[in-house]
Parts: structure tokens; C-alpha cells; sequence
């Protein structure tokens, strides 16, 4: 292989694929046609169970917050009511809506009553108030985590894409390896017909074939594997045809730029960020137990033992009342302060959590930057080792067929071909999943 088709191996292109992590359209497939990385991202979000689930925990923590949100406004109710009592043969008289039955429960007002009001009710206290800004603080995390799902999504399609392209190339060498192979068997057949070589020449070169068909097998199912584990991800059947295109290469940036962007736009650390100020607010609210809480009403409306508005004798049955009331807890037999203590239990261990990330997060950079910088440094040596095990093989191949070089040296420099091949598409692999995780570490994509 050339170095510009290792070079389309290696890479996917940074601005292609923040395009589609922001949300821009990853345009068309085709049945079977050449499907790049930011397009299996794209399928990938859309049947992967796991990010499904983290967007749809963001969406009802957004309505968590908007709940919140309502529960400081008043509320309004329009009430209707008709009630019936049986009255206990004794007549009420003399009152502003004459004389009638009375009821036989004392707490009704009369044998037949009318209600239709509309109540307007408000909860006043801290406790509201808090409400709302840990709703807003658990839309945050679950935010973080969406972005925390979204990332893992994006690695494991990653590596997945660039695994079954790599699996992809693999299959060529092992076909261009076997074919290689068959054609030295004839080579081999043909200069002992000629007395040229000895039979053990022959068999030897068989032996070789042999194990390149075996290693094609192999390397025929590893690809159809990657496709079918890729395609689960991507398509409802996996077993749908399709091809892999990939992207232009992806600059290793320097490690000061790393270090800048990480600490802003990782995901893992706004998440125990918004998760210890979520702890703080449930310390908050625990505490707000103590405070009392003023509830008001307000209603308007018809409670008469007509469905009018003007009764009887001229009486006004359309009015209204209102009630304030402010409830103080004295005694609760320590509930509140037991809330307090496990509020206070939950924080602490957000702080603990919140380090832990930190520290996670400052060894990960520095991995995963020794990690890409290597297998960076390394492509240009086994791209250089390639094409030395090709020269090797063709010199070795006149040696044989003039009658320098023994058959051993010929097997031994087409293993080295195949060997360097196949450790240069791992390479790209590696270089790729390296730079994939920083790029993820830094918020790059």
C-alpha cells in the first residue's frame, strides 16, 4: 500500500466530525454505498439504546425544572359542587333565604347546596424557592451526562469504524499475501521441472500457501465481524452491505493547547461540578425544613343553596373569601435534622467525587497525549517498514529465481511483508483511537 491510503486510513476529519457532534446534517447514505465516520456517528445516535435513554433523562429533567418553575405561580381551579343532605323533618326560618328543611349533618349547611368557584391558591416558603434551582442544578447533570453519553457513543463508533476499516485492509493483504503465495508455488513447480530446484522447494511453498488461504479465512470473518459489530450500531438489520470512507488526517496538537481546553470543555468534570452544586442545594433545602411556609387562597364564586347569582329576597350569592395561613414546625421528632445529616452526607461525598475526577482527568491528558504522540511518531516508521519488507521481497524473488537465495529466505521475506502490513494498519488504528480520546478529553469533538 502507498502512504496516502495510509494516510485515509488513519484519520476523520476533526472539522467533519464537530460538524456533526453540533448537530449538522451528516447528509445521505445510499443502500451499500461508502458510509463516513460522521454519518455512522449520526446512525449510531439515533439506535443506540444508552444514548437514547441519556437523552431522554436530559429532556425530563428540563421538564423537572419547568415543574418547578410553575409550582411558585398561583394556581387556579374552577370548582363546581352540588350537594344533597337529607333533612331531619325540621324547618330553618327567618334567615336571608327563608324558611327550608334542615340538613341532618350539622356540617352541612343545607339540604341542597350549590357551589361553582374558582379558587386561586399560592404556597409561599423557601423550600419553592430551592426547588427550582435544584431542578436547575439536576438539568445540568443531566445534561453533563448526556454530553458524557454522547462522548462514549462517539468513541466506541470511532473505534469501531476505523477497526472494521482496518480489518478492511487487512483482508487485502492477506488476498494480496495468498495470491502471493500461489504465484511462488508455480515459481517453485516450474524450476524443478526445469532441474533447477529441489522438490523440497515445492513443498515447502505449498506449506506456505496453505497458510496464507488459512490466514485469508481468518481475516475474511474478522471483517465480516467488524461490519456485523459495527452494523448493530448503525442499521436495524446488521447485516445491511455497506463500505467505509474515511476522512483526512487529524493534526496532533501541542500539548499546552491540551491542557488549556481540557480543564473547560470535559464533560466527566462539569458533571461532578453540577453534581456537588446539586448536594450543595439538597443541603439547602434540607435545612429549609425549618422555615415556616405561608399558603394563600383566594376564592370567587357561588356557595348557595341556590345556582344563582342573586337569591331569595334580594340575597347577593355571588362573592368571594380569602384565607392566609402560615404553618410553623415546632416538633418533628428530629426527622428534619436527620435530612440535614444525609444531605450533608451526600455533599461530601460530591466533593470527594469532584477531586477524584479532577485527578482522573490530569492523568488521562497525559496518557492519552504520550499515547498519540507515540503512535504518531511510529506511522512514518512502519509506513518506511512496509515498503523496505516490499523491496526485500522482490530482491529476494530475483535471488531465488537465479539461483542465490533458498527458498527459506523467500518464505521468510514474504512473512515480513505481511507482518509489517498488517502491524501498519493496527498502527493506524492505534494512532486514530489516540487521537479520538484527546480530541473527546479536550471537547474537540
Amino acid at each position: 500500500m502507498s502512504r496516502p491510503i495510509l494516510m485515509l486510513t488513519l484519520a476523520c476529519s476533526l472539522s467533519a466530525v464537530a460538524q456533526q457532534v453540533n448537530g449538522a446534517p451528516a447528509g445521505p447514505t445510499t443502500p451499500g454505498g461508502p458510509i463516513t465516520l460522521e454519518q455512522a456517528i449520526s446512525l449510531a445516535r439515533a439506535n443506540e439504546p444508552g444514548f437514547a435513554a441519556a437523552a431522554a433523562n436530559a429532556r425530563i429533567t428540563g421538564l423537572d425544572h419547568s415543574i418547578a418553575q410553575a409550582a411558585l405561580l398561583p394556581t387556579v381551579t374552577y370548582h363546581n359542587q352540588v350537594l344533597y343532605t337529607q333533612p331531619n323533618g325540621a324547618f330553618n326560618g327567618g334567615g336571608p333565604v327563608g324558611s327550608q328543611s334542615a340538613p341532618r349533618f350539622i356540617a352541612n349547611n343545607a339540604v341542597r347546596e350549590y357551589a361553582s368557584q374558582a379558587v386561586i391558591t399560592d404556597t409561599l416558603g423557601l423550600q419553592q424557592v430551592n426547588a427550582v434551582s435544584r431542578a436547575a442544578a439536576a438539568q445540568a447533570v443531566s445534561s453533563a451526562e448526556l454530553e458524557v453519553a454522547r462522548r462514549g457513543l462517539v468513541n466506541t463508533v470511532t473505534g469501531l469504524f476505523y477497526q472494521a476499516l482496518a480489518d478492511d485492509h487487512k483482508a487485502d493483504v492477506a488476498r494480496r499475501a495468498a495470491g502471493e503465495a500461489a504465484n511462488f508455488t508455480q515459481l517453485t513447480q516450474q524450476r524443478e521441472t526445469a532441474r533447477e530446484a529441489a522438490h523440497a522447494d515445492v513443498v515447502k511453498a505449498q506449506l506456505q500457501q496453505q497458510q496464507r488461504d488459512r490466514d485469508l479465512a481468518d481475516a475474511l470473518l474478522e471483517q465480516q465481524k467488524s461490519h456485523l459489530d459495527l452494523g448493530v450500531l448503525l442499521f436495524s438489520d446488521p447485516r445491511t452491505t455497506y463500505t467505509l470512507a474515511p476522512g483526512a488526517v487529524v493534526p496532533l496538537p501541542s500539548k499546552a493547547d491540551v491542557d488549556a481546553v481540557a480543564m473547560k470543555s470535559n464533560p466527566e468534570l462539569r458533571s461532578a461540578l453540577a453534581t456537588l452544586e446539586l448536594s450543595n442545594l439538597g443541603v439547602t433545602a434540607a435545612r429549609d425544613a425549618y422555615l415556616p411556609d405561608l399558603a394563600l387562597n383566594f376564592t370567587y364564586g357561588i356557595d348557595a343553596v341556590q345556582f344563582a347569582v342573586n337569591g331569595r329576597d334580594g340575597v347577593k350569592n355571588l362573592g368571594y373569601s380569602a384565607s392566609a395561613t402560615l404553618d410553623i414546625p415546632v416538633w418533628d421528632w428530629l426527622s428534619t435534622q436527620h435530612r440535614v445529616k444525609q444531605s450533608e452526607i451526600t455533599r461530601d461525598a460530591a466533593r470527594t467525587a469532584l477531586t477524584a475526577t479532577q485527578r482522573r482527568l490530569v492523568a488521562q491528558l497525559d496518557e492519552t497525549y504520550a499515547e498519540a504522540g507515540t503512535s504518531h511518531d511510529q506511522l512514518q516508521s512502519l509506513d518506511q517498514s512496509v515498503q523496505t519488507a516490499r523491496e526485500s521481497l522482490r530482491l529476494t524473488r530475483l535471488r531465488y529465481t537465479a539461483g542465490e537465495a533458498t527458498v527459506l529466505e523467500v518464505v521468510d521475506a514474504e512473512n515480513s511483508l505481511t507482518t509489517a502490513e498488517i502491524a501498519r494498519e493496527d498502527g493506524a488504528v492505534r494512532y486514530q483511537m489516540a487521537m479520538t480520546n484527546l480530541q473527546l478529553l479536550t471537547g474537540a469533538i
